[in-house]
């Protein structure tokens, strides 16, 4: 199949591209971005795109004409606040851009990667704790915004154009990759400066919890949804989870494969209030019974299978800044 993926030099696209080779696919890669070193073995072909640049965005499909995009391209939580302009243009236009160019290209399937960050507390209370798949969404963040934004837009071209949208709200993903400024990037913190330096101040408080996935997982969900019968499909967008652990959980978890490394908790006072606004688990019932979703990875599993390797990225020389 000709598969075209957006925004895939960010954390989720290095693992997928990979998978996308190896199940035999065709696979055109795009970014802003040249090319990521880490990308570099990956295969498939690269163009630079500007998901913002309408014209580019359709001369990419005219030239790659894939039957399949997976859409990531995004401005993720805490850097969108610090330029809400970037990743309303980047995220909203974007993604209309791009759908733009599935209707027109005769796209079969567009998946679209959406977050937890479409949630935030609504004014009657709490979110539920599970929080279902059917809510009222209060975003607190331009990403939650956007991210609600083009749920509603894929939504849209499915039931107007006849697009086979679909897509997955991930939870916080956790990978030895380079995160992309989101809020929860404090988790796989906690591993790598165990690791580095053996010992992390967290920008979260010790009792925060959020829904959290480990990418191999995340790489697997995006896939099986790619390729499930359109026919036992009940909605477009699908929460998917994995575990929720407290910080000090992932602590004590990274603690029993890194003996000796310490954390301490020093929240920041804006990505705290974003971690505060999101669900604290998520319910997945729908994507479970639709088309068989269910994570390999609990907490301990992806501490035993990451922690080596962040030691095989430290040792070739990756650097990561700690915030």
């Amino acid at each position: 199949m000709k598969i075209l993926i957006t925004g895939a030099g960010g954390q989720i696209g290095h693992d997928l591209i990979g998978a996308l080779i190896a199940a035999g696919h065709d696979v055109t890669s795009t970014d802003l971005a040249p090319r990521p070193p880490s990308h570099a073995h990956a295969g498939g072909a690269w163009h630079r795109l500007d998901v913002t640049d309408a014209v580019a965005v359709r001369d990419v499909f005219y030239e790659v004409k894939p039957e399949l995009v997976f859409h990531l391209a995004a401005i993720l939580s805490a850097r969108g606040e610090q330029d809400p302009r970037l990743a309303y243009d980047v995220n909203q236009t974007g993604t209309w851009n791009v759908l733009e160019a599935c209707r027109k290209g005769k796209v079969l399937r567009f998946i679209f990667t959406s977050s937890i960050a479409v949630f935030g507390p609504p004014p009657s209370g709490p979110l539920p704790d599970p929080t279902p798949d059917d809510v009222a969404l209060h975003p607190t963040t331009m990403y939650g915004v956007t991210k609600v934004s083009g749920e509603l837009l894929s939504s849209y071209y499915r039931s107007r154009f006849g697009v086979d949208c679909r897509g997955v709200r991930f939870p916080g993903l956790i990978s030895a990759a380079m995160p992309g400024g989101g809020s929860s990037d404090y988790a796989l913190f906690m591993y790598v400066d165990a690791v580095r330096k053996g010992s992390y101040d967290a920008f979260a408080r010790a009792d925060t919890r959020i829904p959290l996935m480990y990418m191999p997982d995340a790489v697997r969900a995006l896939l099986e949804l790619s390729m499930a019968d359109k026919s036992k499909l009940t909605r477009s967008i699908y929460n998917i989870a994995a575990f929720s652990p407290r910080a000090d959980e992932i602590a004590a978890s990274v603690q029993k494969a890194v003996p000796g490394a310490t954390f301490t908790y020093t929240p920041d006072t804006v990505r705290q209030g974003i971690l505060d606004s999101w669900p604290k688990a998520l319910d997945d019932a729908a994507a479970r019974r639709d088309w068989g979703w269910k994570p390999k990875f609990d907490l301990d599993g992806m501490t035993s299978d990451l922690v080596p390797r962040i030691r095989r990225m430290l040792e070739l020389g990756a650097v990561l800044s700690s915030h």
